[in-house]
């Protein structure tokens, strides 16, 4: 599985993936950087939860297109080079379906993990008040992945499928605005979603004042059940995913 994994990175390694990791990743930055330029003394006293937060938000616009061109960029060089029935001469269709899944995977937590550090750095430089709230980071870690990975798996399938590359991503893109829009809905709508559920897992709320126009956020329980509920979506989607796969390449 290693060599399989270390070939597939060697096969894209002009296609620029990192690049557009990279860009992604310089967008939030500079979006956090004016976000807690324009923070008071009052917002800067809950500035950890301020960024937990809205930082879901932004990555129910961001990361399901970042997952859809990922998965493009991987499938696509397959169905350009018609080179699936090549490949499973070497390789069981099940563990080239693995495969680009780990591969578009590692891209996706790396992305988590970055967000991660520049919101313990900026958090730091920009004086928040207290210490990193670990537990916390551990739970937006342990949300964020989980979307990220089984809304990329999703992706995967459909650019599996579907040689026309603009199917997955007009789903991608489709699922951002769906994603957003089910924020400012009940969670019940949101959990029949799969982009919903960067909402559903979040773990701040936020109580706005209109007279005073004062925002503050607090810390809610985990949603344990939500996080379930969607690992069942990605075993199911695996599942099924991987045996349309193999059917089609058989």
């Amino acid at each position: 599985m290693i060599q399989a994994l270390t070939i597939e990175f060697q096969k894209i390694r002009r296609r620029r993936v990192w690049a557009i990791v990279a860009v992604m990743i310089s967008v939030q930055i500079l979006w956090l950087l004016w976000s807690v330029g324009r923070m008071d003394v009052h917002d800067l006293s809950q500035g950890w939860m301020n960024i937990l937060y809205r930082f879901p938000l932004l990555n129910s616009i961001m990361m399901p297109v970042i997952a859809a061109v990922v998965s493009s960029r991987l499938c696509d060089i397959e169905h350009k080079g018609q080179t699936f029935k090549l490949l499973n001469t070497v390789m069981p269709a099940r563990r080239l379906f693995a495969v680009k899944f780990l591969c578009g995977a590692l891209y996706m937590l790396v992305l988590v993990f970055l967000q991660l550090a520049v919101i313990v750095a900026v958090g730091y430089a920009a004086g928040f008040e207290g210490n990193p709230p670990v537990d916390k980071l551990f739970y937006y870690l342990l949300s964020t992945a989980s979307v990220n990975l089984t809304i990329l798996l999703l992706q995967q399938v459909l650019s599996f499928l579907f040689k026309n590359q603009m199917i997955s991503l007009t789903v991608g893109i489709i699922g951002s605005f769906a994603g957003l829009f089910l924020m400012f809905f009940p969670q019940s709508f949101s959990r029949l979603v799969l982009w919903g559920y960067y909402g559903v897992l979040m773990f701040v709320g936020l109580n706005w004042d209109r007279e005073t126009r004062i925002s503050n956020f607090y810390y809610t329980p985990f949603d344990w059940s939500g996080f379930l509920t969607l690992t069942v979506m990605f075993c199911v989607i695996y599942i099924i995913g991987r045996a349309l796969f193999i059917r089609k390449e058989m």
